[in-house]
């Protein structure tokens, strides 16, 4: 962040460009990647020392990686369900697992440099991250198995939409300290949003009317602040 990244910018002689804004999306991705206690040291001290950096060095916007599992969903043992549906940014994140813990701890350090220093620091609670070419190879077995999809919510963010998220909020300034909810607006099966809610989620509030075939991992947050407006979907790949 304080040198030059490529050799266009020598070209000038004006010295080292400023830098508008950093994306951090560096971490060891999930559980059972070596040991949980490096896990969360490596993803709380990479978050903090990113942050760090950019406001000291002047930078006024940081966007970085939290997790769907930050609701504790994803990688419990076992499996817990969620207080209410759709699963929005006020639902509480009390993970059991040492990487959604690293997440959790993650977003209280960017609040505490935010409330410090008032620059736009916006956390991506990023559901199931799924890349074109694994709607062919994965999907069938989620359209046949839908418990597959559990510990995802029954949602994705298509790689692509995930990359229009990030445009939109380095597009968007002001907001001060945020986090998202970052998922495809369909659900990741092939049921409706009624027969997931009977199969998975009896008991569980539903706390609005829902689209038939809507996530249950809540985007409207993201499309309200910052003009989120996902693209794509399986069914462009499997009818």
């Amino acid at each position: 962040m304080s040198q030059f990244s490529d050799f266009h910018e020598l070209e000038a002689g004006t010295g080292v460009p400023k830098v508008d804004a950093v994306v951090h999306f560096a971490a060891v991705p999930r559980v059972m990647i070596g040991t949980d206690a490096e896990c969360f040291r490596i993803n709380t001290a990479s978050t903090y020392n990113v942050i760090e950096a950019a406001v000291k060095l002047g930078i006024p916007k940081v966007i970085f990686a939290s997790s769907e599992t930050t609701y504790g969903v994803c990688f419990a043992d076992g499996e817990i369900k969620p207080d209410y549906v759709p699963i929005d940014e006020k639902h509480p994140t009390v993970p059991h697992d040492s990487y959604a813990m690293s997440k959790v701890c993650n977003e209280a350090t960017a609040r505490s440099f935010q409330a410090r220093t008032g620059i736009d620091i916006y956390g991506l609670r990023i559901n199931n991250v799924i890349e074109p070419h694994e709607y062919a190879e994965n999907f069938p077995t989620f359209l046949a198995d839908p418990a597959t999809r559990r510990r995802n919510i029954f949602a994705y963010i298509d790689a692509r939409d995930l990359g229009h998220m990030v445009d939109c909020c380095l597009k968007t300034d002001g907001l001060g300290y945020q986090v998202f909810n970052v998922s495809n607006d369909d659900l990741s099966v092939g049921i409706t949003a009624d027969e997931v809610r009977a199969q998975f989620y009896q008991g569980a509030p539903v706390t609005r009317t829902m689209r038939i075939d809507e996530t249950m991992y809540a985007n409207y947050k993201a499309k309200q602040m910052v003009g989120f407006a996902p693209q794509h979907s399986w069914k462009e790949v499997l009818g």
